[in-house]
């Protein structure tokens, strides 16, 4: 995966606030303060990486008012690129949502009436420059309406004719899409279309139309068009498919406070590690270990590791659980 060396990544979709109760453990109809942070899947992603030390810039839409403004002040904050963010007016508001730190029955109230974010355009992504990326990462929530779902297949139509690798989260949310089928026709076409793909295991149900397995739809996806394919199993690890391998590996055991930020903190230093040259089997255990460590944190984008203490954490402990190769 050489093409990805240089560092330089263009991240498509949401940044949003969080609003956390507090102190940890409080419920959200119970709290009197509230912390804020920085999230949405995309900035999360944007922000894992420049912990990395790598550029990322971020493509969206934010409304023109105190919400968007704090989500371009954080990015800022996090070295994260804001050149291309587009302040949207009228009726849309950024993503907000209320959440609590709390691992047993967490629960979150996510506000996406009019999202602004999704209110990106192909004219949006038609300013952008794609040689002076190397790779495009589009969380599968651009997808779900227009316009943004055409502005985002046009940045992967855009990138592929500039040779820059296409990372596709596949980030399945139903509350957000029409329905079903019309989210697995649309996923199964930008995967089709990406050098990598990550997904839990009814994301790839997704992709399959929920007419077979998840892991039948990774392995064609892995035999036919992708690099690189990580099927994610929750506690029960990941298998990750490159060229004619297949690499199971297992999570970290932590003392978690909450669920939220795991895939974004993977998927970050996942690419990091990536863009490091390292293997793909300890780019992976790196994703892993990041996993672990935001879920022992408050927020996302503020939780996400630096490379100096994903090191500190790898070394303090070791290996994931039962790392094996499976073919």
């Amino acid at each position: 995966m050489d093409r990805i060396r240089g560092g330089r990544f263009l991240v498509l979709g949401r940044a949003g606030m969080d609003l956390y109760a507090d102190p940890p453990g409080t419920l959200v109809e119970d709290a009197t303060n509230f912390t804020p942070c920085l999230g949405g899947s995309s900035a999360n992603i944007a922000v894992a990486l420049t912990r990395h030390g790598l550029k990322s810039t971020l493509l969206t839409s934010v409304s023109d008012d105190a919400v968007g403004r704090f989500c371009i002040n954080q990015l800022q904050r996090n070295n994260v690129s804001t050149d291309h963010i587009r302040r949207v007016g009228g009726p849309a508001r950024n993503s907000l949502a209320l959440a609590e730190s709390r691992l047993k029955d967490a629960r979150w109230v996510v506000y996406r009436k009019d999202a602004a974010d999704l209110d990106m355009t192909a004219a949006d992504v038609e300013r952008l420059d794609f040689s002076s990326f190397d790779a495009l990462v589009v969380a599968g929530l651009v997808l779900a309406t227009e316009p943004s779902r055409s502005a985002s297949l046009r940045a992967v139509e855009l990138s592929r004719q500039a040779g820059v690798c296409v990372v596709f989260d596949i980030d399945y949310r139903a509350f957000a899409w029409a329905s079903p089928q019309e989210a697995s026709a649309v996923c199964a076409q930008v995967a089709a279309l990406s050098d990598i793909v990550v997904g839990n295991e009814e994301e790839f149900e997704v992709l399959s139309g929920f007419d077979s397995n998840g892991f039948a739809a990774a392995s064609r996806l892995a035999a036919t068009t992708a690099e690189i394919v990580v099927y994610k199993m929750g506690d029960a690890g990941a298998i990750t498919l490159h060229g004619s391998q297949q690499e199971r590996t297992g999570i970290f055991p932590v003392e978690a406070v909450k669920p939220m930020g795991a895939g974004d903190a993977f998927l970050g230093s996942f690419l990091a590690a990536l863009a490091d040259g390292r293997s793909v089997r300890e780019c992976v255990i790196r994703g892993s270990a990041a996993a672990a460590i935001v879920v022992t944190k408050v927020g996302c984008a503020p939780a996400m590791p630096t490379t100096g203490q994903l090191d500190d954490f790898l070394a303090a402990n070791g290996a994931p659980t039962e790392f094996v190769a499976v073919a």
